[in-house]
């Protein structure tokens, strides 16, 4: 499945200055990871947000939202907010920084050993 290159663009220009957000692909779209943590991510045109389940059922009456359900059934903490509740910067900016913010209230997470896979920096490239 292809992912929307142009959010995509978007969400590199808002993390581009955080030095430990990388890029994975994964779902068959792309994911951004924080300290190696999944934090959002990109399926088709939907913004994938990790954001816990203290912010879950608040997050599930907003417009837009509905609980990422990738494997059939919803998984708790995790929502797809489709692309008309991106379309403001300001609205963008603020689901990434709740993504954030519960990926940052989570434990350390344990080095992996040697062969463990590595994401890609996230930097905002120029439009053409």
């Amino acid at each position: 499945m292809a992912y929307d290159e142009i959010l995509a663009e978007r969400i590199r220009s808002i993390l581009r200055n955080r030095s430990e957000v990388t890029e994975r692909k994964m779902f068959g779209g792309l994911a951004f990871m924080l300290h190696g943590r999944m934090c959002c991510g990109i399926v088709g045109n939907d913004l994938m947000l990790r954001i816990g389940e203290p912010g879950y059922q608040t997050a599930l009456k907003r417009p837009h939202v509905r609980p990422m359900d990738f494997t059939g059934r919803p998984m708790k903490g995790m929502i797809y907010v489709d692309a008309a509740g991106l379309q403001a910067a300001s609205s963008l900016k603020s689901w990434l920084a709740k993504g954030i913010t519960f990926v940052r209230s989570l434990p350390e997470k344990k080095p992996k050993s040697s062969g463990s896979r590595t994401g890609k920096k996230v930097v905002a490239r120029k439009a053409e």
